[in-house]
Formats: structure tokens, C-alpha cells, sequence
């Protein structure tokens, strides 16, 4: 690393000769590859972005200028060449750097970005403050081709196009991924464009011209690109300028492309292809293999585990997806671009009729859902907690005001662990139950996930099973489809004086401080319709009472037994356990879960502190 070793900044980067460049890429890209096996982290999409950021660092006066990268997984070069590169080892860990990025990590990170197509409207924002306040700084989004099947990309397109003297660049990164395969009407029309030798002669254009004078810029990019096959007609009818496509991978393209484009005025539309996995023939064959690893060896590349591993709750709905598929015939499945992460390829290679993958596009896959469910049909929507968040008008007006009959699961809820706070599922639990018509569940095993997604099928409305990432308990999964009583919990420990109401995931470390502090405990299942009756029968029956949960204490399942005991006039000591009302960064699990009171230890802690300590007294404490 000779060359990387002296780089603290881009401003050490921007004094390298051009002919350093491509060395210094063949040096990230080792540093990627050693520091992400031992880490674990997004390796495919890095890759394939070494020498897109070499280029956009060495043109532009970062941070002066602004980049927002869609997304932000692809960040690692970024993050490598803006001073954090000693702090690498700490990637994704308790208290070390995000893999994604985040504003008060460092002032190279404009934007914090991990859900997609979030970046043109931040950049247009940027690029418009800077207008009005004067300045003259150029505002980059980094988009890829995955992200551009959000429609808030084109919504962003569709604002920015009418600012004429904005200085805007958008940079469609296009490896033909996301992380499932792409789809999608956008992504065969820019399969068309890459194909037959069109390619060929046009990645050469930034070689060829660009170094020529503006003027001839403008006439041979007209001649050469455009003419050819009219690649820019899309985005030129958004009122940007097309340039491209070029070699992503070809510091000799992408350079002098971007010193000329960065003397352009207007906004201006950059189409670089890029293959993920770049330079490792490993995550190039397999790059969603790659997309996210652990740690594995990089002369071995990822192996298959090799002892039997407790099931995911990922994979027990991808099983009973294909169950259910293969019982009711009505049954559809939806994805938005998480086939892979949702349990869903089997389900796609066994009823490819019943499948469909939405791309990045989780408003229209909840009111897709409605539109199947209003002809008969049995959708069912596979999504993260985080990512239906973004569909919250859709779930409310298109599904649930008809009370149209859709299932939700909800994977990833509560802590996920590395991903930090962008992708943890912690507030479905309050924004579903709020909802009328929706039914609300949290699994406590996989048993039950797989029983809870048959109630919610069963169900003549719209209902959401929500499972935490990761394998279960290890409770063994019968084969029926059998449902559970709808708004029904039960009793999994009988206590005295503390009666502890623990939902999903929570049953489990609220079992062990049961028995630790010889404590009833019951396992809820049901936020809403919440199980009033068996709120009322603990009441009745023990002194203190005690909510747990792996989500928001506000608005969430405790609230709910709260707002219970209210109505039935009930007065009795609460102690409500959940998450704080704060956002919980990146690290192990059980860890963060242990900083939050939320383990067995802390349940239990927190129970003798509050009522066996002392004198008893209603609280709400966010753990």
C-alpha cells in the first residue's frame, strides 16, 4: 500500500499524477478485500465502485463539492480515501464506523443514505441552497440502476430537469444488480442500450473527445453517442444533458469525462457501467453471494456451513410461502427487489406465475397488493419493518380503509444488528396498531411465525406477522397449516406477585428472569386485537405488572396494555420495557439489546429495581 498509505484525504488524493490513479485502485480494492473478510460488510458493490470514487474525489473539491451516494452501501472506498481508512477494522462493529454513510462520521458524508433513491432530491437540494445562497459547489448523486425503479428517483428527475442553471450531475451507476436481479421496464431498456457493439464504440467515447474543447464535446458526443442509437432519450425529455455510457472501470474515461462535465452548466446525467464484485473473479460470478458476507477466507471465498444450523425465521416463511402456495392456489408473492433477503427464490423457481418482483418500488407493491386482493386473489407481501415504513400512506388509504385482505411479513423487525438504525424494524408495532382493520403479530419461535402467518392468511383482512433477522430458538416447526385463536396469548410460566406480558421476541429472555424472579409470564402474540381479557385476568392476580418488547415504547404493545388498563378502570403498577426513544446505532445483537435492558439480565434488573426494591409506582421506562 505505498500509495494508500499517504492518503489521509481526497486533497492528498488530487495530488497524485493521473498515471498513480490506476495503481491506487488496484490497492484499495486489495485493502477492500483483506479488511471485508475479516469484518464481514457489503463486498460486491464495493468493488465495483474503486475507480467511480478514485475519479469523483480526484475531479471534484470534496467536501466543497457534494456527493450523495444512493443508497450507501457502496461507501467503503469512499470512507477509505476520507480519512477513515485506520478505523476500518471497526467497520460495522459497537462503537466503530457505519457502513453506510452518516453525517456525523465525517463531513465527507453529505447525506446519510441506506434506504434507495433517496440521493437526486437530496443532491437537487443542495445544488438549489447553493444557487440562492451564491455558492459556487456542484452537488453528485450516485445512483444505481437498481434505485432507479423507485419512482422517487423520476419524481427527483422530474423537479430537477426544469432548473436550468443548477449545478446538478446525477451518475447512473449501472451494473445490471441490485441486490436481487433487477426488473423492470427501465432495466430492459437499458439492457438494449448495453447490448450488440454499441457498447463497444460508445465506452470509448470519453477516451476519444472528451479531452477535445467544449464545442467539439457537445458535437461528437451528439454524433458519436446520441446518433447512434438515442440513448439519451429518456433522460434528455427530463431536461438533462446525456453523456455516456462509459467504463466505469477506466480511470482514462472516467477522469477526463468528469473534469469536462464539472465545466458544463445545468443539470447534467453521467451513464457509467460498472460490474460488482470488480477484480475478485469470486464475487464477479456470484455477486449476490457477495453482496453482504460474514467473514470468510478470500483465497477460499464464502463456504457452505457445514454443521446443521437452527432455521431462520426468513426461511420458515419461505417454507410456508410454498405450503400455502401449494393449498391455495389464490396465493400471490410480492417482493420489492428482496428476493434473496425475504426467503422468496424457492417460492419464485417453484410458482414463477404467482411471483412478482416489484423492483425498489414499495409504495406500488402494498397497492399492487390491494389491486390483487379486490379481484380475489391472496397476496402477500414480503418486506422489511423498515422498508414498509415507506409504503405508510399506500398500507393505510389502498389497503386497509377497504379492508382489503393482504398479508404482510414483516421480516427484520426490532434490532438487526450491523445495519444499525437505518434497517432496524423498531416502530411497526406502533404504526400498524394505530391502524384500523389491521391485525398486528409477533412470533416468539418459528412454530409460531409459521402458525401466525397462517392466522394473518386466514384472516379476512388486512394482517402483519412481524419476526426478528436471524435464526430462532430452535423450536422444532410442524408441517400443517394450523392457525392460532385470533386475539388469544398464553400463559408460558405461572409466577407469583410479577406477571410479565412479553411479546415476540421477547418471550424468550423474559422466560429466564421469570424463573429468576419466579415470575408469571405470559406470551401475548397478539398486539392488536390485544388479548384484553388474559391483560385483566394478571391484573386481577398478581401485584406488578411488566410489558416487554423489542420495538418503540411509544405507541407500541405496552401502551397498549396501558391504554387496556385504562379503559377498564383498572389502577395497577406498569413497568413497560421496549427500546428508548433514541436511534440505536450498528454492533452485535445480543449486545445492543443488552445496552437497552432488553436481555434477560436487564428484564430482570429492571423488575427488582422498580417494584422489588421499593415501593411500588406507575412508570414507563424506555429500558
Amino acid at each position: 500500500m505505498n500509495l494508500l498509505q499517504n492518503i489521509n484525504n481526497p486533497a492528498d488524493l488530487r495530488k497524485l499524477p493521473r498515471h498513480q490513479l490506476v495503481p491506487l485502485a488496484d490497492e484499495l480494492r486489495n485493502f477492500l478485500l483483506d479488511s471485508v473478510s475479516k469484518t464481514g460488510g457489503h463486498l460486491s458493490s464495493n468493488l465495483g465502485t474503486v475507480e467511480l470514487t478514485v475519479a469523483l474525489h480526484y475531479v471534484f473539491n470534496t467536501p466543497h463539492d457534494r456527493i450523495v451516494w444512493d443508497v450507501g452501501h457502496q461507501t467503503y472506498t469512499h470512507k477509505i480515501l476520507t480519512g477513515r481508512r485506520e478505523q476500518f477494522h471497526t467497520l460495522r462493529q459497537l462503537d466503530g464506523i457505519s457502513g453506510f454513510p452518516r453525517r456525523v462520521e465525517s463531513e465527507y458524508d453529505t447525506f446519510g443514505t441506506a434506504h434507495s433513491s433517496t440521493s437526486i432530491s437530496a443532491a437537487l437540494g443542495m445544488a438549489m441552497a447553493a444557487k440562492i445562497k451564491g455558492e459556487q459547489r456542484h452537488a453528485i448523486a450516485v445512483i444505481g440502476d437498481g434505485s432507479m425503479t423507485a419512482g422517487m428517483a423520476f419524481e427527483a428527475l422530474n423537479n430537477a430537469g426544469v432548473e436550468e442553471d443548477c449545478n446538478l450531475l446525477v451518475i447512473l451507476n449501472d451494473n445490471d444488480m441490485s441486490i436481487s436481479p433487477p426488473v423492470g421496464a427501465l432495466n430492459r431498456y437499458l439492457a438494449r442500450l448495453m447490448s450488440g457493439q454499441f457498447y463497444a464504440a460508445a465506452k470509448n467515447v470519453g477516451k476519444s473527445v472528451l479531452p477535445a474543447p467544449m464545442l467539439e464535446l457537445a458535437k461528437k458526443l451528439e454524433e458519436h453517442a446520441k446518433g447512434m442509437v438515442v440513448p439519451a432519450t429518456m433522460f434528455e425529455e427530463f431536461g438533462f444533458n446525456y453523456i455516456g455510457p462509459i467504463d466505469g472501470h477506466d480511470l482514462d474515461s472516467l477522469v477526463p469525462t468528469l473534469q469536462n462535465i464539472r465545466n458544463l452548466k445545468g443539470p447534467q446525467f453521467l451513464h457509467v457501467v460498472t460490474k460488482k464484485g470488480q477484480g475478485y473473479k469470486l464475487a464477479e460470478a456470484e455477486p449476490i453471494l457477495y453482496h453482504g458476507t460474514g467473514k470468510f477466507n478470500p483465497a477460499e471465498g464464502i463456504k457452505p456451513a457445514t454443521a446443521p444450523a437452527k432455521l431462520t425465521y426468513t426461511e420458515v416463511f419461505g417454507s410456508w410461502l410454498c405450503d400455502m402456495a401449494a393449498h391455495d392456489e389464490r396465493l400471490v408473492g410480492i417482493t420489492p427487489a428482496m428476493r434473496e433477503g425475504s426467503g422468496m427464490v424457492r417460492f419464485h423457481a417453484e410458482y414463477p406465475q404467482r411471483y412478482f418482483d416489484v423492483g425498489i418500488a414499495e409504495q406500488h407493491s402494498v397497492t399492487f397488493a390491494g389491486g390483487l386482493a379486490c379481484e380475489g386473489m391472496k397476496p402477500v407481501v414480503a418486506i422489511y419493518s423498515t422498508f414498509l415504513q415507506r409504503a405508510y400512506d399506500q398500507l393505510i388509504h389502498d389497503v386497509a380503509l377497504q379492508n382489503l385482505d393482504v398479508t404482510f411479513a414483516l421480516d427484520r423487525a426490532g434490532l438487526v444488528g450491523a445495519d444499525g438504525a437505518t434497517h432496524a424494524g423498531n416502530y411497526d408495532l406502533a404504526y400498524l396498531r394505530c391502524i384500523p382493520n389491521m391485525v398486528v403479530m409477533a412470533a416468539s419461535d418459528e412454530n409460531e411465525c409459521r402458525q401466525m402467518l397462517t392466522t394473518a392468511y386466514q384472516y379476512p383482512g388486512p394482517a402483519a406477522v412481524r419476526y426478528p433477522r436471524g435464526a430462532g430458538i430452535g423450536a422444532a416447526v410442524s408441517k400443517e397449516l394450523t392457525a392460532i385463536d385470533l386475539g388469544k396469548g398464553e400463559l408460558r410460566r405461572q409466577g407469583e406477585r410479577v406477571a410479565i406480558m412479553a411479546f415476540g421476541a421477547m418471550v424468550a429472555p423474559s422466560l429466564k428472569a421469570g424463573d429468576a424472579l419466579n415470575a408469571t409470564v405470559a406470551n401475548m402474540r397478539f398486539v392488536k386485537p390485544l388479548d384484553v381479557e388474559l391483560v385483566k385476568e394478571l391484573a386481577a392476580s398478581h401485584d406488578y405488572l411488566v410489558t416487554v418488547e423489542e420495538g418503540c415504547v411509544m405507541g407500541g404493545a405496552g401502551a397498549a396494555v396501558a391504554e387496556a388498563l385504562a379503559e377498564a378502570g383498572i389502577a395497577k403498577p406498569l413497568l413497560i420495557l421496549g427500546l428508548p426513544d433514541q436511534f440505536i446505532d450498528h454492533g452485535d445483537p445480543a449486545k445492543l439489546l443488552a445496552s437497552v435492558g432488553l436481555d434477560a439480565d436487564g428484564i430482570a434488573r429492571s423488575i427488582k429495581t422498580r417494584f422489588l426494591g421499593g415501593e411500588p409506582r406507575l412508570v414507563v421506562s424506555n429500558g
